[in-house]
This record gives C-alpha cells, structure tokens and sequence, in this order.
C-alpha cells in the first residue's frame, strides 16, 4: 500500500443535483473539475456530504460512476459504501470496485443499536467483498456508536484494512488510535474545525465536508503544517473555523448554505434534499457575507 497515494487535502463529494433534484451528470463532472483544478488530493465520494443516507443505491452508483469516469487514474478516489444493509453496502462496494477506485470506507450500522460483533462482521462483510483497501469511518455523533480500542485492533489485523477517518472530536482519540496502529496505518483527520490539531496529534490527512467550498484554505493549511510553520497553521485555523462557525448558523442545513455559496461561484450544484433544510430567500444575503469572508481569507492567505 503507497501511503502517500492517501494523504493531503481529500475534500467530502457533495451530491449534484438537476433542479428536479436528480442526480446530475453535468454537475457531478463540473465539480470533479472545480476540485482538481483546485489541486486537491483526492475524493471521498458517497458520504455524509454526498447525502448518501437520503439517495437510492442507483442515485448512488450513478454519482460513483460520474467521478470516476472524470478522475479515475488522476487523484486518489474513496468510495463511501456504507448503507443501512450489509447487502447495499455489498452491491455498492462491488460497483466501485468495478469503476476503479482506490480505496472503500463505510460509517458502522445505523438505526439500530447492535452489538460490536454484529458491526465488526458487518465491516469484514464489506471488506472482503472486493479486494481494495478500506479505510473504516468513525463518526459517534451521527451513528451513535464510538469506534473501541477493542474493535478497532481487531479490524487492523486485517491486512486490507489501512486507514481510519475518524471524526469524533477528541483529538486524543487520533492519537490513541495511531499509537495501536502504527507509522504504516494512515489516519484521516475528521472534524475540519480541528484538522491542524489533527495533524499535530497523529493524523496523516484529512478528509472533510466544508474543504469543498474553500479547498485553498485546507490546501494552505496542510502546507504550513509540511513546513513546520505552526504559528501561520494555527492562525488559518482560526479563520476557516469563523467561516465553520457562519455555516452552522442558519435554519438552511450546513450543506444547503455551501452549495448556494459555490451558485456565488458560478459552482451550481443544486441543492439538498429533505429532510435536509434548504436556505430561505431572507438568508441569501447573508451568505454572500460569508463567501465575501472565505474569498477574503483565501486572496490574504495566497500572499503568505
């Protein structure tokens, strides 16, 4: 496993719709191109930024299929399989398989509160249904489950598995994970309000659902941590977090809010699907605020 092929800047996919809100093929291929002209690293496609919970497995596999057929072979694609079954997450693990990705991830089970041996089996289920790599996905705050020490040294004997996106807010948490890991697993910083304390503490790259609308910003900050300038890293961080935190702000869902800041971008991606709120007429005006902030930080930070 090259494990410089999963580090850097690997921004959440956002799902592409028509204004029918349909899955878009135009859109999907147009944001493809926006991010690699950004010069981001990679992909990861089919998750909680994707709305994968809210699309049918074909809505799916047609949003795998558009990256790939765009990306394959010149940046680093994660597919996002994880489903409410074990024979979704099958099907989908198998299709990306097909298309050439990289890598599968998938968050554990959801909805019902099962034991560790039926989310361990429903995890090794998925991993050897295709012979890629797979990067386990903990995030506590939407499933409801927190990834043990436990479960995950028995997941990491399996050599397939080679990566963990972890996005629970304990920084700690990478940390405790990368020591049971080892120099040769990689970690992916979740949260994005901490992705330089990521880093510090363990992680080796970061995978995340606002880098999308201000790849620059993440790009920039993964440059001064490479460097070793923790001071200008820790200021960046800073700033993307006032814009985080104007994101969050709205009855508009965050990622209704991103996609009419990328529409200010000549970016046009549709918009979210419900339940997913989208932003009111009223809030419009002041997300132009906020991409005024992100367009600022971006033109300081390009003179550093």
């Amino acid at each position: 496993m090259k494990k410089n092929k999963f580090k850097g800047i690997i921004p959440a996919f956002y799902a592409c719709y028509d204004d029918e809100g349909n899955v878009s093929k135009e859109r999907t291929e147009s944001l493809c191109t926006h991010l690699f002209n950004k010069g981001v690293n990679g992909l990861y496609v089919g998750g909680s930024s994707g709305e994968c919970i809210y699309q049918s497995i074909d809505e799916r596999k047609a949003t795998l299929k558009y990256v790939a057929n765009k990306l394959r072979g010149k940046i680093t694609l994660i597919a996002h399989v994880g489903a409410p079954s074990t024979r979704d997450s099958i099907i989908l693990a198998k299709y990306a398989a097909e298309l050439g990705y990289d890598a599968l991830s998938a968050i554990p089970p959801i909805y019902f509160k099962l034991s560790e041996v039926s989310i361990y089996q429903y995890w090794t289920d998925i991993i050897e249904a295709t012979e890629l790599p797979f990067i386990i996905y903990n995030i506590p705050q939407t499933t409801g489950y927190n990834l043990s020490i436990s479960l995950f040294k028995k997941l990491i004997s399996n050599p397939k598995v080679i990566g963990l996106k972890n996005s629970s807010m304990p920084t700690m948490d990478i940390e405790r994970f990368k020591a049971e890991a080892g120099d040769d697993f990689v970690i992916f910083n979740g949260p994005d309000e901490q992705y330089i304390s990521g880093r510090l503490i363990g992680a080796d790259s970061g995978i995340g659902g606002t880098y999308g609308v201000m790849p620059e910003l993440f790009i920039k900050a993964e440059n001064y941590v490479v460097k070793g300038d923790f001071e200008k890293a820790r200021k960046i961080q800073a700033d993307i977090n006032n814009i985080i935190v104007s994101l969050t702000l709205f009855e508009g869902h965050m990622y209704a809010v991103i996609k009419e800041i990328l529409k200010l971008n000549q970016m046009n991606v549709g918009g979210v699907r419900a339940p997913l709120q989208s932003v009111s007429k009223e809030e419009l005006k002041e997300i132009e605020g906020i991409k005024n902030m992100i367009d600022q930080a971006i033109a300081y930070y390009a003179d550093e």
